[in-house]
């Protein structure tokens, strides 16, 4: 029995060796690109800011446009103030509202959805939205969903408004939230998850926010801080602003941070759209003053203050409901030189 034994574990010893051996050899012989997958990728430097927005309810200006800045309140059109992407190329309607732009989890690919809709055929008249993807922020591939045609017992939907794209981390998707409305109901906030290529989305979408008064809900906008999510929405059927709902989970949980707007005026906004600071130094909350034909920069570093910085901001263009994107300078140098 102990000849056997020690025979055994001699055995043994000589396995585990050779393993070891073979996967050392292995290592050393992989490619570097093959060693280096599991080493999780620096975040690119971000110097500069990307603000994607359309500039009006007419069809010529319901397109997709481009603006850059260095400092994030300074901005300066591309391309004229003219559309950067065909509306009539990608779209089912003819044209998009609403841009929402996404740095993928990657670092260097990029995510854009939009509201695919003509203002001029009515606010309750369009069905869905495109997705949009690239890896140099200039040449877009495309996607048009129509929600009422994907999915079944749609006849009641009226609308589908201000898709926006954020990174799941838990289940390593990208998920789309936005709003819609049937029928006689309030528009609710609602989410689901885009597939692999980011040219559709997987399953039934699900609500993501319940509002304590079951009313309207439009134009969500979620920030990631300290371990919440905070999702900013317009209160769309009572007087027309933002306020915040907060939840320790992303797709479930959300409760009204308080009951107060956040908006730092009197007249009626929407689009709210944040970005933090590449300086460290906040968060910006700007909207859409579409009754004002103005658009307004606030400044946060805890989502419960905001302070108006007008006198700071400068844009050589006038947008509606937009959102802005930080980027590198190689990425700012691309675009410059494309438009």
């Amino acid at each position: 029995m102990m000849k056997f034994s020690v025979k055994k574990h001699f055995l043994l010893n000589r396995r585990t060796f050779t393993s070891a051996v073979c996967t050392l050899i292995l290592a050393a012989t992989l490619p570097a690109a093959a060693q280096q997958r599991r080493v999780k990728k620096a975040a690119p430097v971000c110097s500069a800011y990307l603000f994607t927005y359309f500039t009006g309810n007419q069809p010529a200006k319901e397109q997709i446009c481009f603006a850059v800045s260095n400092d994030g309140y300074q901005f300066r059109a591309l391309n004229g103030n003219n559309p950067v992407i065909s509306s009539p190329a990608i779209s089912e309607t003819g044209g998009v509202r609403d841009p929402h732009i996404l740095r993928g989890a990657d670092g260097k690919t990029f995510y854009m959805v939009v509201t695919d809709m003509l203002s001029s055929k009515g606010w309750n008249s369009n069905r869905g939205m495109v997705l949009l993807k690239s890896t140099d922020l200039v040449n877009w591939t495309s996607s048009a969903i129509n929600l009422q045609k994907k999915y079944a017992g749609q006849d009641s939907l009226l609308r589908v408004w201000a898709p926006q794209t954020i990174y799941d981390e838990q289940a390593k998707k990208y998920m789309i939230y936005f709003s819609v409305k049937h029928g006689n109901q309030p528009d609710k906030i609602v989410y689901a998850y885009a597939n692999k290529d980011f040219t559709d989305l997987e399953g039934e979408p699900r609500q993501l926010f319940f509002n304590p008064e079951n009313a309207a809900c439009i134009d969500g906008d979620i920030q990631q801080k300290d371990g919440r999510f905070y999702l900013f929405f317009k209160t769309e059927d009572r007087r027309p602003g933002i306020k915040i709902a907060t939840s320790d989970k992303l797709t479930s949980g959300y409760v009204m941070q308080s009951n107060d707007y956040v908006q730092q005026t009197d007249r009626p906004v929407e689009g709210a759209g944040t970005f933090k600071l590449n300086d460290g130094s906040g968060y910006i909350l700007m909207y859409d003053m579409y009754t004002s034909g103005k658009y307004q920069f606030t400044k946060t570093t805890d989502f419960k203050h905001f302070k108006a910085i007008d006198e700071q901001i400068s844009l050589d263009f006038h947008p509606r409901h937009g959102t802005i994107l930080p980027i590198t300078a190689e990425e700012l140098a691309r675009l410059t030189a494309k438009w």
